[in-house]
């Protein structure tokens, strides 16, 4: 590897502009980087404008003269080039985001050392360090805080500091002196040797110039340290944001809001009364066989993504999608005063929805789909298990029972088949059972395959 290659390497390690080391692999994080950056720099150029146009009319006020024009024309550069940056800035390393900054400063120093060409005014070239510039480059820094990364904003710190002291050591060396002018002043401050060199038009004054960039240094790294710590923090909610998003996958809103507020509430294993419903696409295997396999899959996405919505609309959890069904659960991990009807809602909802997709389907060619749906209500055990990968479980007999009522409707054949145990539940959640239950009649002492004793049982008719 060539020196060049080395030093590149180590200039990309360190002066990134990027928040910190972390997995862009991670979608969520990697969001939460983009959209913080996109936002700061947003924030920042908006900063940028306003400090420059406040700037522009101090500096009208300090100097009421035309040759102000040169510096608004500065101050109009530094907006251009902080519309620039805006268009360049990405998460990850960014060559030419970088440049733009180093440019930024370049442009200010430039603008501050140079003498103006529109002045006639003829002064040492000293005393362009006499106007207390450099000040100005802290609007730099601070709006740099509100979009690059710790790295960068110590950057900012370390090339300001860099040109500064470069420039003015420049200027000296070349700098040409006015004659007379440090004899005369030395002569009337003859007693006085110090307030001699402070008024010494000549005078560069490098021990000012020192203790300006070293202060900037200071406050540019006590910023940059206080970016990383900000930076921790926008990934500590990414992480909450990402485990909102995975509780969101299972659970409805109202419970992703209980668990988030919640320490551990699925740890303990315990026994609760809910309820459980299975759905399943009836004929799915006659269906997919011939299929392309990738239309076969949009189906089941489809399907999926109805079901899984209108199971969080009515309060339940999802349990775990199988092939071409999925089971439900209303009850858990909180049991609430309505999980019988949240349940029947939620299939009788589910019945609308199958059939305006089926409409959709119907206009468009395509197969209709039918669906068989069990629900039972019962005592089930609930927890965690697994080792170091924890899966929330539901066990019991209310689970098998579900089960074999939704292989039931074929048997009727039904779209919905309810356990007695759901219309008794309903009874004590409910004074108007009979509405929820509308649509759906009774039959007596069915045989159940899997089930010994006959079962009374509600159903909803295909």
């Amino acid at each position: 590897m060539s020196d060049t290659t080395a030093s590149g390497s180590r200039f990309d390690r360190f002066f990134v502009t990027r928040p910190d080391t972390f997995d862009l692999e991670n979608k969520y994080t990697e969001a939460a980087l983009e959209r913080h950056k996109r936002e700061g720099l947003e924030l920042a150029v908006r900063a940028r404008w306003l400090a420059m146009a406040l700037t522009g009319v101090l500096l009208v006020f300090l100097n009421p003269q035309w040759e102000v024009l040169w510096y608004h024309f500065i101050l109009l550069l530094i907006c251009a080039n902080g519309w620039l940056i805006r268009r360049a800035g990405r998460v990850g390393q960014s060559r030419v985001e970088l440049l733009l900054i180093f440019v930024d400063l370049l442009i200010m120093t430039l603008g501050m050392i140079l003498p103006n060409p529109f002045s006639d005014d003829v002064r040492p070239l000293a005393m362009q360090y006499r106007f207390d510039n450099f000040q100005y480059f802290f609007i730099i820094l601070a709006a740099g805080t509100l979009a690059y990364s710790w790295r960068t904003v110590v950057a900012i710190g370390s090339w300001t500091a860099g040109i500064w002291t470069l420039g003015w050591i420049v200027a000296w060396w070349v700098a040409t002196p006015m004659p007379g002018l440090s004899e005369r002043v030395a002569e009337a401050l003859s007693g006085y040797p110090a307030v001699a060199e402070l008024l010494d038009p000549n005078s560069f004054m490098p021990s000012h110039r020192i203790q300006q960039v070293i202060v900037f240094m200071m406050v540019a790294v006590t910023l940059g340290v206080s970016m990383r710590r900000l930076n921790r923090l926008l990934m500590t909610n990414a992480g909450l944001e990402r485990e909102r998003a995975n509780l969101s996958r299972y659970f409805s809103p109202n419970v992703v809001e209980e668990l988030s507020q919640n320490d551990e509430p699925l740890k303990q294993v315990r026994k609760e009364n809910v309820a459980v419903l299975f759905i399943d696409i009836v004929g799915f295997t006659k269906y997919a066989a011939g299929r392309d396999p990738y239309d076969v899959i949009e189906v089941l996405r489809g399907f999926h993504a109805r079901m899984e919505s209108a199971v969080f609309r009515h309060h339940g959890t999802l349990d775990k999608y199988l092939g071409d069904g999925l089971m439900a659960t209303f009850g858990t991990p909180v049991p609430t005063p309505l999980d019988a009807t949240n349940a029947v809602a939620c299939a009788v909802d589910m019945v609308g929805v199958i059939d305006r997709w089926n409409s959709e389907r119907r206009r468009a060619g395509e197969p209709e789909i039918k669906v068989g749906i069990g629900v039972h209500f019962g005592s089930v055990v609930l927890g965690d298990i697994g080792a170091n990968r924890l899966e929330f479980a539901v066990i019991g007999d209310a689970v098998n029972v579900a089960a074999k009522l939704e292989a039931f409707t074929r048997d009727i054949p039904a779209r919905v088949v309810i356990s007695d145990a759901v219309q008794s539940q309903l009874e004590r959640e409910s004074h108007s059972a009979s509405d929820v239950l509308a649509g759906f009649e009774s039959q007596q002492n069915q045989a159940v395959r899997g089930i010994d004793a006959p079962m009374n049982l509600w159903v909803m008719r295909a």
